[in-house]
Order: structure tokens, then C-alpha cells, then sequence
């Protein structure tokens, strides 16, 4: 009985990833030389400040005097200083419900009742409302400021005629509602254009058989609308919580007055920096804002990630 001799035995299969191939064949040297530009910008624009900034956070560096020209190394003390500061806590309690108002609830809300009500407009409608509120969004900050300030003057304001009330003082009396009021105007345009855009892939049938059901309208949206456009609900309010977060913007209004009434925590930083002179204890706080949107940047991608 003969024996079958055993099939030829190939080379073993390689174990792991196959090496990345050069596709474009340009080599390391010449794909580094592509991408030098983009990183010498990064590094000096984004890197180095953000490294020189946790340096000085480190130390008594002022805007003058001799701790300018030789400062010394402090450690944590800028940042235990911080963390017993009744203003900072102030301007961090401001920040939250300058955030919450007109960005998580204003602008979110007002820019999906827009996009909702807009989607069935007539075209002509639909392209006014658009280009206002994105006009809004686009003109300088210091332009729109001043408009602001205008339309909220105590004398001659256009508020106090619009609502017969003269004399009213509406950035000294209610500071904070004028700044939500004001950066929910500003920034609807933003939360319109992606709500508009994510409502278009919300299959019409399915709209069509909530209403042959007889679902009410909020039904039909909890049901039928957020189902599918949640993640952009998640992208929109992290992208316009950040942006306000880090708003300058108020200090244009109000200077974070009266007597820190509207010292959001930009204005505050700004306001330690350069009229207080420390720039050690302003580099600081500035760290732990950079802290809280990376921590807030965090969540909402954990969020992002569970939805997926």
C-alpha cells in the first residue's frame, strides 16, 4: 500500500500587521518636508503658548515691577490661591449660567425651533431668516457690541423705547440676562445651519406615518426626529459650550461689572492679567479653564461613543 505524500506546505503565514507601505512614494524625508509648515505653525501658535502658559502658572511673574524682570518659581500656590478665591468662584458660577442660558438652552433650542419651523417655509422665507441670523454670527464682535450697548442705553436705548420703560438701566440692573440674551442672538446661526442640515436625513416617510398615527407633535420628535439626529444635538452643544465657555465677548458689554456682577471667567483672567498686573496668577486660572474644557470635551465624547 502506497502512501500519499503529504500536500507541499507554503511559507508560514507572517504574524502581526503587514508593514504600511510608501503609496505615494515620497519617503519619510519628503513627507516630514510636507508637513513641516503645518507643524512649526501648530507648535508655535498652539504648542508653545500652552506650554509657556503652565510655566508662568508656576511662578510670581506680574505685568511690572521686579517680578517682571525675574520672577521665581512659586509651585501650586497660584492654583491653591485660585482655588480660595471668592471672585474666581464667582466668575466660574457666572460662566456656568452664561453657558447654560444662552448656549445649552438658548441657542440650542432657538436654533432647532428655526431649523423645525424653517424646513417647511417658503424658500425666500427661509433664505432671509438664514442670512440674518448669519449676518449676526459673522459681524466683528466690537460692531455688534456696540449695537448692543446702544439697544440697551438707559437714555435713548432701544429696549427702554421698545418697551416704555425710560430710565432702565439693563447692563447695570440685570447684566447677566442682557449677556444670555445677547449671545443667544449672536450665536443661533451656528445651531440653525447644523440642526438644518441634520433634519434632512430624517426619512420623510417616517414623519409621514407619525402624522397618519395621529402622534402629536412632540411625540413625533421625541420619537421619530431626536432618534436620529442625537449625535448632532451632542456635537452642537459641545461645539457651543466650549465657544461660550471661552467668550470674550462680555467684557465688550458690561467689563465684567458692576462690582463683578458679569466677570465670566475670560473677563476675569483678563482683568487679573493686565489691570491687576499678575500675570503668574492670570496663567494659572487660565490652565484651569483649559482643564475644565478638555474635562467637558471628554464627556461629551464618552457620549458620542456610547450612542455609536
Amino acid at each position: 500500500m502506497t502512501s500519499v505524500p503529504a500536500p507541499a506546505q507554503g511559507p508560514a503565514p507572517a504574524r502581526g500587521r503587514a508593514p504600511a507601505r510608501d503609496v505615494a512614494g515620497l519617503g519619510v524625508a519628503r513627507a516630514l518636508g510636507f508637513l513641516a509648515p503645518a507643524l512649526l505653525l501648530i507648535g508655535a501658535f498652539l504648542i508653545f503658548p500652552a506650554l509657556w502658559t503652565i510655566y508662568i502658572g508656576v511662578t510670581n511673574y506680574r505685568l511690572t515691577g521686579v517680578e517682571a524682570v525675574s520672577p521665581s518659581i512659586v509651585g501650586l500656590s497660584n492654583y491653591t490661591r485660585a482655588l480660595n478665591d471668592a471672585l474666581f468662584h464667582n466668575a466660574l458660577w457666572l460662566t456656568l449660567l452664561f453657558v447654560l442660558g444662552s448656549a445649552i438652552i438658548g441657542q440650542n433650542v432657538l436654533g432647532f425651533t428655526l431649523a423645525w419651523v424653517l424646513r417647511r417655509a417658503r424658500p425666500v422665507v427661509r433664505r432671509t431668516v438664514e442670512a440674518l441670523t448669519l449676518l449676526a454670527w459673522i459681524l466683528p464682535s466690537t460692531v455688534v457690541a456696540y449695537l448692543w450697548v446702544a439697544f440697551y442705553d438707559r437714555d435713548g436705548g432701544t429696549l427702554n423705547g421698545i418697551l416704555g420703560t425710560p430710565g432702565t438701566a439693563w447692563l447695570i440692573d440685570y447684566p447677566m440676562l442682557c449677556l444670555v440674551v445677547f449671545n443667544t442672538w449672536r450665536g443661533t446661526a451656528f445651531s440653525i445651519m447644523l440642526y438644518s442640515s441634520a433634519l434632512q436625513a430624517v426619512p420623510p416617510s417616517q414623519l409621514e406615518s407619525a402624522r397618519m398615527v395621529g402622534a402629536s407633535g412632540w411625540q413625533t420628535l421625541r420619537d421619530v426626529v431626536f432618534p436620529h439626529i442625537r449625535g448632532h444635538v451632542l456635537t452642537n452643544t459641545l461645539l457651543i459650550s466650549l465657544w461660550t465657555a471661552n467668550d470674550f465677548s462680555p467684557f465688550l458689554l458690561t467689563k465684567g461689572g458692576p462690582n463683578h456682577a458679569s466677570e465670566t471667567v475670560p473677563v476675569y483672567i483678563y482683568n487679573v492679567a493686565l489691570q491687576g498686573g499678575e500675570l503668574g496668577y492670570s496663567s494659572a486660572i487660565s490652565f484651569l479653564l483649559l482643564l475644565a474644557n478638555l474635562l467637558v470635551s471628554l464627556v461629551y465624547l464618552r457620549l458620542l461613543r456610547r450612542r455609536s
